[in-house]
């Protein structure tokens, strides 16, 4: 295979099939810490005690799991929010369920309104109460929203001053314009992100996040593995991994990448294991890009990509909230977890 004269090249041309693009050793990082990321998954399901790696940057640094619906909050949303048996599993309910818990994106906030509501429903949903209550709660200084992404305050098309106040608008808005209908009769996952891009705030990463978790439920259902969106941090991501795309755009990569998993993880003599039986699907990836443009400003801080940015702000901080692993029906994994 051809070799690159780049300096920080990982001595390959990527297989034939996406000559002639050229990577970084933050290539292989990628692959390798894909493996080690899983194996402090599995290593915590398992009870083993910290540490759960042997790379001191993944001990040190928190890190999203290989898996996107293997995170904590991804876990919560699937089995209290959507899959839920005591609330309604009618499509509207489940909907309103989802923006009201992702919007946030925080399980404490969730919490916090069940906790004054009780069983939360559309058909029970008031403005004011939730509104105030969340009011109260900012105004304590309490957080209500995840540290995860930045969320716009949608005020320029709602006119609330609060930021959660707009959120709320938001969902009302999405419920009323009959999304339900709307997404169900969509026979391509593109179709759906374009339904989800048209509401106000809603830029291509946050309605693709959104569309991911809407996926996870009953009411639309698309293979993982076919459409993506790159988001700011994974296009950092795929900047330090490759010296050259040979023209494939960010898509691209991601898809191929996702294609390849297997092969990369045999060139590099690695043993993946995978969530039982469930690939790397197109999400993953792409959240993997996000974490190793992190996982790089430590490890190769030499090689800096379109990203200014030279070090990774959140340090791991263990939660030892136990969790039962439970993924969407539809996936049928969920006869496969065991330890």
């Amino acid at each position: 295979m051809e070799k690159s004269t780049y300096k920080n090249v990982s001595g390959i041309t990527i297989y034939q099939s996406l000559a002639p693009a050229k990577t970084t050793v933050v290539y292989d990082s990628y692959w390798k810490f894909a493996a080690l990321r899983q194996d402090v998954f599995f290593n915590r399901f398992k009870g083993k005690g910290f540490p759960w790696s042997t790379d001191p940057i993944i001990n040190q640094y928190k890190f999203t799991n290989a898996y996107r619906a293997s995170d904590r909050v991804s876990q919560y949303l699937i089995k209290n929010v959507i899959y839920n048996k005591e609330l309604p599993n009618s499509p509207v309910e489940i909907l309103f369920r989802i923006l009201l818990f992702k919007l946030f994106n925080k399980i404490e906030t969730w919490e916090l309104l069940k906790s004054k509501f009780g069983e939360i429903t559309y058909e029970d949903y008031s403005f004011k109460r939730y509104d105030d209550l969340l009011s109260k709660h900012f105004t304590a200084g309490k957080k209500i929203y995840s540290a995860a992404y930045i969320m716009p305050s949608g005020k320029s098309y709602f006119g609330q001053e609060r930021k959660h106040s707009n959120h709320l608008r938001l969902i009302e808005l999405i419920i009323k314009e009959n999304t339900v209908d709307r997404l169900m009769s969509t026979k391509r996952m593109q179709e759906a992100f374009e339904i989800l891009k048209s509401f106000p705030s809603l830029g291509d990463f946050l309605a693709y996040q959104l569309l991911v978790d809407i996926n996870y439920s009953p009411i639309i259902n698309f293979p993982e593995s076919e459409f993506v969106v790159p988001g700011p941090g994974a296009k950092g991501g795929i900047s330090k991994c490759f010296t050259s795309t040979a023209g494939l755009n960010n898509v691209d990569i991601i898809k191929l990448v996702t294609d390849r998993q297997e092969k990369e993880f045999d060139r590099l003599g690695l043993e993946f294991k995978n969530l039982w039986g469930r690939r790397l699907q197109l999400i993953d990836c792409q959240n993997l890009f996000c974490e190793v443009d992190k996982y790089a400003r430590v490890k190769h801080p030499e090689i800096k990509g379109d990203s200014d940015r030279i070090k990774i702000k959140q340090i791991f901080k263990e939660n030892r909230q136990h969790i039962d692993f439970w993924f969407p029906p539809k996936w049928d994994i969920n006869k496969n977890i065991s330890n």
